[in-house]
């Protein structure tokens, strides 16, 4: 029997107070508050189309995450202005709730492209490791802690940041591409199990599934309410290219057991310089896997994208998954494009 662990309160040193960067080509560091929305995102955009220009970080994303309840931007976030109040730096790190085997502290930044290489990242990161590590020592929970960050193999400088820092390089996500152009094979689930568009109807019992499909995976945790709710309500979700696959249980009722759900960005379409939409969810329900009804969605989502004229769709999948998610996703023909690494301090 595994030794049961300490609480993280007792495991985790962290300081009383997160040392702020000091650098003279910043002329202000401060905590972000809601007026700050539309600086980070002009940030995030300039940081992105030069290390990740097939996905750009949307303002409501940047909007939702102050929003919600267990982000408290006095105390997990940071933004550094230039001698024009201009927002040249950013760092947050998110806390999420529901922590079930897993207590994760996620922080995300950077530094304006045009600062980089002067040694601002190098201060930033060390302020977001310091409060990541607060957040971890607030929990009495007995469960692992992880600090998470991720670095797109198209900025190795990050990755050289993080390794630099002493976080380890944990596991490889890759980024797939299938174009629609191409044929699309009809796949048919087992019998009993009916595919069907997504409807607000179902948010709860996809929500459901979600959580349960994902315990499985690296990292994963169950999502809040809140986290769901600004998920499926942005103006980003598409439930024209989301599909639900239900199963009817031995006592003759029908449930959720799987799902596809998608988004799609048009502002990025230039950038990345094709139409389409980014497969963000898809899973199965334990218990419902093996009856081809994760090949059953994806094949319904391909044809859809297809009826509107995208020219492809994306999605990422973790290269050592061990539900066999890449061979699946390969085999209705998506082909890696990208990687992206995740890299872990583990308590």
């Amino acid at each position: 029997m595994a030794e049961e662990l300490r609480p993280l309160s007792e495991r985790v040193t962290a300081p009383t107070e997160p040392a702020l960067p000091e650098h003279p080509d910043v002329a202000e560091w401060r905590p972000a508050t809601d007026a700050d929305i539309d600086g980070i995102w002009r940030l995030r955009q300039a940081m992105g189309r030069l290390d990740h220009p097939n996905y750009l970080t949307t303002r409501g994303a940047i909007a939702a995450d102050f929003g919600y309840s267990h982000f408290h931007p006095e105390l997990d976030s940071l933004v550094g202005l230039d001698a024009d109040g201009r927002i040249v730096a950013n760092g947050v790190v998110l806390l999420p709730p529901r922590q079930e085997t897993l207590v994760r502290s996620i922080a995300i930044g950077g530094v304006h492209p045009e600062l980089r290489g002067r040694g601002i990242g190098r201060q930033l990161l060390a302020w977001q490791l310091d409060r990541a590590k607060q957040q971890l020592a607030s929990s009495a929970k007995r469960l692992p802690g992880w600090i998470l960050l991720y670095a797109d193999e198209r900025a190795p400088q990050n990755a050289r940041l993080f390794e630099r820092a002493g976080l380890n390089l944990a596991r490889y996500f890759l980024s797939l591409e299938r174009v629609l152009a191409e044929p699309i094979r009809a796949v048919e689930p087992a019998d009993g199990i009916r595919i069907a568009a997504y409807t607000p109807a179902v948010s709860a019992a996809v929500h459901a599934a979600r959580d349960d499909a994902f315990m499985d995976h690296w990292a994963s945790q169950p999502m809040s309410d809140e986290n769901w709710a600004a998920f499926v309500g942005s103006r980003w979700f598409r439930p024209d290219l989301s599909f639900v696959a239900f199963g009817t249980d031995p006592r003759g009722q029908e449930q959720v057991v799987g799902f596809v759900l998608t988004t799609a960005n048009e502002d990025v379409w230039k950038t990345q310089g094709f139409t389409g939409s980014y497969i963000d969810l898809v899973g199965v329900v334990s218990g419902w896997r093996g009856k081809h009804i994760a090949q059953a969605l994806l094949a319904a989502q391909l044809q859809a994208g297809r009826a509107l004229g995208h020219e492809r769709v994306t999605l990422a999948v973790d290269s050592a998954s061990p539900t066999g998610a890449l061979g699946l996703y390969t085999g209705m023909g998506f082909q890696p494009v990208h990687r992206k690494l995740a890299f872990t301090l583990e308590f």
